[in-house]
């Protein structure tokens, strides 16, 4: 059979590709994308409240040992930094307002007993206004806020 004479079809075009369903890599990208957003989201919210809490010990640590500061300037800069931590490692709505007895409770509640509900947490709010505290004090004040600090080891995911 001559060549002319072959019953050949012309060049077929296969239709175009659908938008729908998408390839099985854009529902992969679709489930990746969001979750990764959220997992690092996390992550970082984890890593700032560990730095959060390993600085804060390392200030407590120096403020303790701080000769050139008097008790009564501690005990202040202790109260601050209390209030600062507390700040940076849980919801700031939730503990910024905190004043007076509500500040000692929220303390309290993340500690077994109740040791700054008494008048040992008495001094962490009355600071400025005191005259200087005995040594006995300040140090169980310190030890009592070092304990709390280690009681926030874990991050509240």
């Amino acid at each position: 059979m001559p060549q002319t004479q072959l019953p050949l079809r012309d060049i077929q075009i296969p239709e175009a590709i659908g938008l729908w369903p998408p390839a099985i890599g854009w529902w992969a990208l679709s489930v990746l994308i969001p979750l990764c957003l959220y997992l690092s989201y996390k992550l970082y919210k984890r890593m700032t409240r560990k730095t959060a809490l390993k600085s804060v010990k390392k200030q407590i640590k120096a403020l303790k040992i701080n000769q050139q500061l008097n008790d009564k300037k501690k005990l202040i800069e202790l109260s601050s930094l209390m209030r600062r931590t507390a700040v940076s490692i849980f919801p700031q709505e939730e503990v910024a307002s905190l004043t007076g007895s509500e500040w000692l409770d929220f303390l309290d509640r993340n500690l077994p007993n109740t040791l700054f509900n008494t008048a040992l947490g008495q001094l962490l709010i009355d600071a400025a206004y005191r005259k200087s505290p005995k040594l006995s004090e300040l140090s169980a004040l310190f030890e009592l806020c070092e304990k709390w600090l280690n009681q926030q080891k874990e991050p509240k995911l």
